[in-house]
């Protein structure tokens, strides 16, 4: 008896719940727990219609997670990752049609000859195995350097698929540039081709599966739900970090344009409208480090449906805004107290939100109401 209790009590100290940590809320008192970690610095995750995970590293492996924590061996079958810098396997995303298709995409970072890009992948889930990899996308021109690689996904409605890409840091300059994928949002269709409806599909000068332009480094991506429009956070230099409603055709201003200023010190014209781009919706000076994005519709925190919920690396902190005809009218920032970098934050099927950090040792959290 004595050593069944031992065990009893074993179990419940190694259990998620058992990690819980509580912080308030303006709305709700909260509970952050761990689901699963050991994770070298994961990037993105995804929820299979099972209510299993996807999870990448960034060093160049992908898990399964199942809801009770379960982590998976790394799924074989992955392509080779340059995984140098900011580089790696970095977001993932499930097919619309999952149930029928099996189909999963994933970004990475890839070198070719001394050079490299982002890439993006398309592949069967089967089992532990990735089957007949295709890559779909690949960035033009690869260039040396380790930074700024963008790689978010999400799902149009329609069911294209955006793709965002960082100006890969030292070619900032071709941001402006719609000859080329650097600083831009591309919309393609799951085969890869360009989306048809895209701004500069039949526009001498311009590369077809380019969406917008003016970019830095977008690492949070969503697609608002009641409207399907794209929202996209991007990282500032020293300061300016970009919430954008990206929409067709829209040239953002980088490097022409920020509310931050070089590395170097040196001052960046903050007039966006006044220079013929798009001012962002909202900016942050200093800068949070923006990384993933979500939209929040679920029933576990009725008062925050609709509202924007935002990872920062930096910061250490999960965003919430409060969105009103097109503006943010309220922000609060939440579990401070954790002192983590967010990487990224998506909504569970349980309407429960979930949060990776980024570390050598990360975890997978849960964020629900106290006291559920």
């Amino acid at each position: 008896m004595r050593n069944l209790l031992l065990l009893i009590l074993f179990l419940v100290w190694i259990s998620p719940a058992a990690d819980a940590q509580t912080f308030q809320s303006e709305a709700y008192a909260l509970r952050v727990s761990t689901v699963a970690s050991g994770l070298e610095h994961p990037w993105g995750m995804a929820f299979l219609p099972d209510g299993r995970m996807l999870v990448t590293e960034r060093p160049g492996r992908m898990r399964l997670v199942t809801p009770d924590g379960a982590v998976s061996k790394p799924l074989t079958g992955l392509p080779a990752v340059f995984a140098e810098g900011q580089g790696g396997l970095l977001d993932v995303a499930v097919d619309p049609q999952f149930n029928a298709n099996s189909l999963i995409y994933f970004s990475f970072s890839e070198q070719q000859n001394g050079l490299a890009s982002t890439a993006v992948a398309r592949a069967e889930l089967s089992g532990s195995s990735l089957k007949n990899v295709q890559v779909i996308f690949r960035q033009n021109p690869k260039v040396p350097g380790r930074n700024h690689w963008g790689s978010r996904l999400v799902f149009a409605q329609d069911g294209t698929l955006f793709i965002t890409l960082g100006d890969r840091f030292d070619y900032r300059d071709q941001a402006q540039n719609p000859e080329n994928h650097m600083g831009k949002v591309v919309r393609i269709n799951t085969d890869g081709s360009p989306a048809s409806g895209s701004p500069f599909v039949r526009k001498a000068g311009a590369l077809p599966e380019i969406w917008s332009y003016g970019h830095r480094n977008v690492q949070g991506a969503a697609i608002e739900p009641s409207g399907g429009k794209l929202w996209t956070v991007e990282h500032g230099p020293r300061g300016g970090d970009e919430l954008n409603l990206t929409e067709a055709g829209i040239n953002y201003g980088w490097p022409q344009a920020s509310y931050g200023s070089h590395y170097s010190g040196v001052s960046i014209p903050d007039e966006h409208a006044e220079r013929g781009f798009r001012e962002p919706v909202y900016y942050w000076t200093p800068s949070l480090a923006p990384s993933g994005l979500m939209f929040y519709s679920g029933s576990g925190f009725p008062a925050w449906q609709g509202n924007v919920f935002m990872g920062t690396l930096a910061g250490k902190s999960l965003v919430r805004l409060v969105l009103s005809g097109g503006k943010v009218v309220s922000e609060e920032r939440l579990l401070q107290g954790l002192g983590e970098r967010l990487r990224d934050v998506r909504q569970g099927p349980d309407g429960w939100i979930y949060i990776l950090t980024d570390d050598k040792n990360g975890r997978i959290l849960r964020l629900e109401r106290a006291g559920n």
